[in-house]
């Protein structure tokens, strides 16, 4: 697939941008986030396409681009996506823009039987076209900079077709009399939002290894459990960045009150020793 994209990084190709997307019934959009590595996901990037050109916005850099929220908004333009739930709550969430008149091509596959559904499978199966998409660049760093030209080459892949993607499943879903059962659809998800993550206070139970402690370790793992994700929320990190479900059952089953006491058991890597070695002491101190 040719490349047609461009990186919105000065005033200038933003301006010109702006003007092309305003223009445009018609857009493709596209976002890359990082859920895996947060405990509130980051969104890195926001892919645009119109008929001519794939835009490529850093939500991360200095440029502002609060005139998405008046395109996302306008009825008159057409917002295609594909299984947009968490690229509508993420965009919502961190720009409080609203969404109006999107199609989602995920749901419309669903609608037309199609039984695979990922975004390669639904453009081969209805444009007849092979877009080849690796694991390694879809979980890559998409948070830190600079990102390579490889990274925003496979960025811009998606939104490229969706606009021909949107012609022929338009199309289809009039033909087999779907197109009111696919406007309810894109219209409940238009209305997606997102929610921030709650801890269940007993989910420390479901911990592989729980069964077996006995109630000392149980109150210990239990503390660990609550601690790690107020940390997880406090730092912005995945809890198991915090401390793995293997490693609070290791804790839990030692009674290590003191740093040099905790450093003996080899249970944490020196960075995490050194990050929440203390933190860790308190809160089994405590019991």
């Amino acid at each position: 697939m040719k490349k047609n994209w461009t990186s919105l990084d000065t005033v200038k190709k933003l301006k010109s941008a702006i003007e092309d997307i305003r223009s445009s019934p018609l857009i493709g959009l596209d976002t890359e986030y990082d859920s895996f590595r947060y405990f509130r996901e980051i969104l890195c990037l926001i892919q645009i396409s119109t008929k001519s050109k794939t835009y490529i916005y850093d939500p991360l850099g200095d440029l502002e681009f609060s005139f998405l929220g008046d395109i996302l908004s306008d009825t008159a333009i057409t917002k295609i996506m594909h299984a947009c739930g968490n690229d509508i709550r993420f965009i919502k969430r961190d720009y409080g823009f609203e969404f109006h008149n999107i199609f989602d091509t995920h749901k419309a596959a669903s609608l037309l039987g199609s039984t695979s559904l990922s975004l390669p499978s639904v453009i081969q199966e209805y444009l007849g076209v092979e877009v080849k998409k690796t694991k390694r660049l879809q979980r890559s760093r998409w948070d830190i900079r600079p990102l390579s030209e490889e990274q925003l080459d496979y960025a811009a892949q998606d939104t490229g077709c969706l606009i021909n993607l949107y012609r022929v499943m338009k199309e289809r879903l009039e033909k087999e009399g779907l197109a009111k059962n696919a406007e309810m659809a894109f219209s409940r998800l238009a209305s997606s939002l997102w929610i921030e993550k709650t801890i269940d206070p007993e989910g420390y139970l479901n911990i592989e290894g729980c069964e077996v402690l006995n109630e000392s370790q149980v109150k210990r793992i239990k503390a660990l459990y609550l601690w790690r994700f107020e940390k997880a929320r406090e730092t912005n990190k995945a809890r198991f960045m915090i401390l793995s479900d293997r490693n609070m059952i290791d804790l839990s089953k030692e009674n290590a009150l003191s740093i040099g006491a905790l450093r003996e058991t080899g249970i944490l890597p020196p960075r995490l020793m050194k990050e929440f070695g203390a933190e860790i002491i308190g809160v089994l101190s405590r019991l």
